[in-house]
């Protein structure tokens, strides 16, 4: 939190250069369903730290942990620098018609765009952490099982509903082959004979959630999986084959258990494919060639990364979360979430006196003052002159 000293050129030699870090003063959090407290408590934290008061919207989806929120953060926390406020989209629409010095949204692009435009109302600052589409490319060269005990792992963690999952697979049709049996072999370790059963998996949030992902099983062909039970709101960790890009499972993010397969030729088609598409929040490639994680990393663009590997890397406070493009804008976690949450002032205080040696800055202008000038700026003189 202290000053930050920085570096400075001869003519502000005698003076202080710092960056003081102060707070926006009252920012506004939305938080999401899908991992309550996480997503809620991250920010949080960086923002009271910075040293803003808070107003917390949690989200209604998730109502047990909303009202546990509300009962409990008073017992912990000061209570006249954040505020917790409960409801629906009403009460979060007359939230954002009040001017706040920061936003902070965690959600969907479709309602991030909805907090930018009332943010804009007041020139507010915003985070947006959103979602999308995110690919992984698994190439020829590469362990079947492995590749399957990873993408298995991290797409039905939570049921599928996780922001940074993958939404995608981009194959060969031979790996996809090699990738079917692999996976089923995966899920049956993970979750039983009979996931429905499983401890280890979970249940889709809503009802209104469960008719939108069961819509989506009808998309190409169930190669795993496809069960459904409304009255648990239960959908089987699934595969689907034959899927064409025009189909709404891949229009729109699933933050569900289904996981899409879609055939590409070459390494080129794939990175084709996911740059005619909207940035995504993640990436991931598995290969066994070094070189192909890498061109995957060097020629596509998404706000994180994975080379043979899930999401793992949420567990590092030293890399930021965060989106890119229609993925979201803004990063925290970690010291991120404190320089989010905090305006980064430039500061300069100058001596009041030794006022013989700025004259080389007032006119009248000379050859000679104009080389001073430049000589004591040194590589930053473009700034000026």
């Amino acid at each position: 939190m202290k000053d930050e000293p920085v570096a400075k050129n001869l003519l502000t030699q005698m003076g202080s250069a710092f960056i003081r870090k102060e707070p926006f003063s009252l920012a506004l959090i939305i938080s999401p369903w899908n991992y309550p407290v996480n997503l809620t408590l991250v920010p949080l934290v960086g923002a009271l730290a910075a040293g803003n008061c808070v107003v917390l919207k949690p989200s209604e989806i998730s109502k047990s942990t909303e009202k546990v929120l509300a009962e409990v953060l008073p017992q912990y926390l000061d209570q006249s620098c954040f505020a917790v406020v409960l409801g629906g989209p009403q009460e979060t629409g007359r939230l954002l018609e009040h001017k706040f010095d920061y936003i902070f949204f965690t959600g969907s692009p479709r309602v991030g765009r909805i907090v930018m435009s009332a943010a804009a109302k007041h020139l507010t600052p915003v985070t947006l952490e959103l979602g999308g589409k995110n690919p992984c490319y698994v190439d020829d060269d590469c362990d079947p099982q492995t590749v399957a005990n990873r993408l298995a792992w991290f797409r039905y963690f939570n049921t599928g509903q996780t922001c940074v999952a993958p939404d995608y697979i981009l194959c060969s049709p031979a790996t996809q082959e090699r990738l079917l049996p692999a996976l089923q072999s995966a899920i049956t370790r993970f979750y039983g004979e009979d996931p429905r059963s499983s401890p280890n998996l979970g249940r889709i949030v809503s009802d209104k959630h469960f008719q939108r992902l069961r819509g989506l099983l009808g998309c190409g062909r169930v190669a795993i999986g496809g069960q459904s039970d409304e009255s648990e709101r239960y959908i089987a960790p699934t595969v689907l084959v034959d899927v064409e890009e025009t189909e709404p499972v891949m229009q729109e993010e699933i933050f569900g258990p289904i996981l899409p397969i879609v055939n590409v030729r070459s390494l080129d088609e794939a990175i084709d494919f996911i740059n005619r598409r909207e940035k995504p929040l993640a990436l991931y490639a598995f290969s066994n060639n070094k070189q192909v994680v890498n061109q995957i990393l060097d020629r596509t663009s998404s706000g994180s990364f994975g080379g043979n590997e899930g999401f793992t890397y949420l567990t590092l406070t030293s890399l930021p979360l965060g989106g890119v493009g229609n993925s979201g804008m803004g990063r925290y976690h970690g010291k991120f979430s404190f320089d989010t949450f905090s305006h980064h002032r430039a500061c300069l205080l100058s001596h009041p006196g030794l006022e013989k040696l700025n004259e080389i800055r007032y006119p009248p202008y000379t050859n000679s003052k104009e080389q001073l000038v430049s000589w004591a700026l040194g590589s930053q003189s473009c700034t000026l002159l």
